[in-house]
């Protein structure tokens, strides 16, 4: 799928690089054996974070092109890309899915209900709501989705239709997560544990939700801030309607049910009812 600016972008080149710069600071974290929320490990953990972001503007510096990098900022800042319908998908799915999620986890498993530790701290203290909705935003979010959706979602659409590129990315993605299981004080390490269940339902995630990633992107006119919103309501919701060891499994069951129906309802080839080429708002 042509975007006007998708052609000058080389997604391969990007992968290589995010997960390069990303890997290179989170293996002193991993090597020193450092808790990732003690100094100095935190400022590694953080710089490791920004790796797809760092990654999309040296290419775009590097390629002289004003209209790409013009392009770029207007799909991060221009919100009237968003219609309302699409504000409800971003901010109403996950908080659906989650809860869903527990609820099937205990009717079937009968799973004991979570205790919501986070939600209840900050109905006690709402003084802390802004800076917890803040540290959310930043750690994942933020300096993700300037890479993922930001730069090489186009690229990949260039050459493959929507589905393709989604699992493409999706599959980056995983993988660029790897060495969280192997740091000290991340979710990843200290819940989920490396080799078990929850690990390998953790790794199929992100292939199967960049399917709703791209979705969302495309019917937004490529709207990097939409993909931002999305992935702070995923992590967001997951602090706020936290999921149990089986509500993981159900949840990942839930999301490729909606996955499924998006492909059948809108096309696999843009996810899109239209089913040809998005041109940029110029």
């Amino acid at each position: 799928m042509n975007n006007g600016t998708g052609a000058k972008t080389n997604p391969w080149i990007f992968f290589s690089l995010a997960i390069s710069i990303s890997w290179f600071f989170w293996l002193w974290v991993i090597l020193a054996q450092w808790n990732v929320f003690t100094f100095p490990a935190i400022l590694f953990g953080a710089l490791g974070l920004f790796g797809p972001a760092f990654a999309e503007i040296i290419l775009i510096y590097l390629s002289h092109d004003e209209q790409q990098w013009r392009d770029y900022w207007q799909r991060v800042f221009d919100v009237k890309r968003i219609g309302i319908r699409w504000h409800l998908v971003i901010w109403l799915i996950f908080p659906i899915l989650n809860a869903f999620s527990i609820l099937i986890s205990i009717l079937i498993k009968g799973s004991s209900m979570p205790s919501f530790e986070i939600a209840n701290k900050l109905a006690v203290q709402p003084w802390k709501v802004i800076p917890f909705v803040i540290f959310i935003f930043f750690y994942g979010p933020l300096p993700e989705e300037l890479g993922w959706r930001g730069y090489a979602l186009d690229g990949l659409q260039v050459k493959y239709n929507a589905f393709v590129a989604s699992i493409i990315l999706g599959f980056v993605w995983s993988l660029w997560h790897i060495p969280l299981f192997f740091m000290k004080g991340t979710f990843q390490h200290d819940q989920l544990k490396f080799g078990t269940e929850d690990f390998w339902v953790y790794i199929l995630g992100p292939i199967i939700v960049s399917i709703l990633f791209t979705w969302v992107y495309n019917n937004t006119h490529r709207s990097t801030l939409s993909a931002i919103c999305l992935h702070f309501m995923i992590n967001f919701t997951s602090e706020i309607i936290p999921l149990t060891h089986q509500a993981r499994f159900y949840n990942l069951i839930l999301v490729t049910v909606v996955a499924i129906v998006i492909i059948f309802t809108y096309g696999y080839k843009t996810l899109t009812f239209q089913q040809k080429e998005l041109k940029p708002i110029s």
